[in-house]
């Protein structure tokens, strides 16, 4: 009785998290918030959705049906997945946009935008210790 409603609980959690990512990615004004939006809650959502899936694997597993492992084991593989790839495509997402030129509505400070890329930062450094030794040398 007590499992059940813990259960209830999580999916109801689950369900609030998703249907305010739904919500996020509609009000908000670019890219950047709403992949804040899809990403946090989605992923806080699946976390308490597959939660109670798991509970529910538990449960039947514990009345003696074997497919309640098999339920538990493939929601928390699912669960590590969604928890590595969410916010590594959201980033992926997010620096694409940025070097696209896609600014953000509101900003009032861009960290990122008069940083040198990594290349030109490994060509001027490259190019200074070779240019040192050759001096040293002589």
């Amino acid at each position: 009785m007590i499992f059940d409603i813990i259960i209830y609980v999580f999916l109801g959690i689950g369900v609030f998290f998703n249907v305010l990512a739904g919500v996020g990615l509609l009000r908000f004004p670019d890219v950047y918030t709403r992949l804040h939006a899809g990403t946090k809650c989605t992923t806080f959502g699946s976390i308490f959705i597959i939660g109670s899936v798991i509970l529910i694997g538990f449960k039947n597993w514990w009345s003696g049906d074997l497919n309640g492992s098999v339920l538990v084991i493939h929601s928390a593989f699912a669960l590590i997945a969604i928890l590595l790839t969410n916010p590594v495509s959201a980033h992926a997402i997010a620096r694409a946009a940025h070097k696209s030129g896609v600014m953000p509505a509101q900003a009032v400070i861009d960290e990122l935008q008069d940083k040198p890329t990594e290349k030109s930062t490994r060509k001027k450094t490259s190019s200074k210790t070779a240019f040192s030794k050759k001096e040293g040398e002589q």
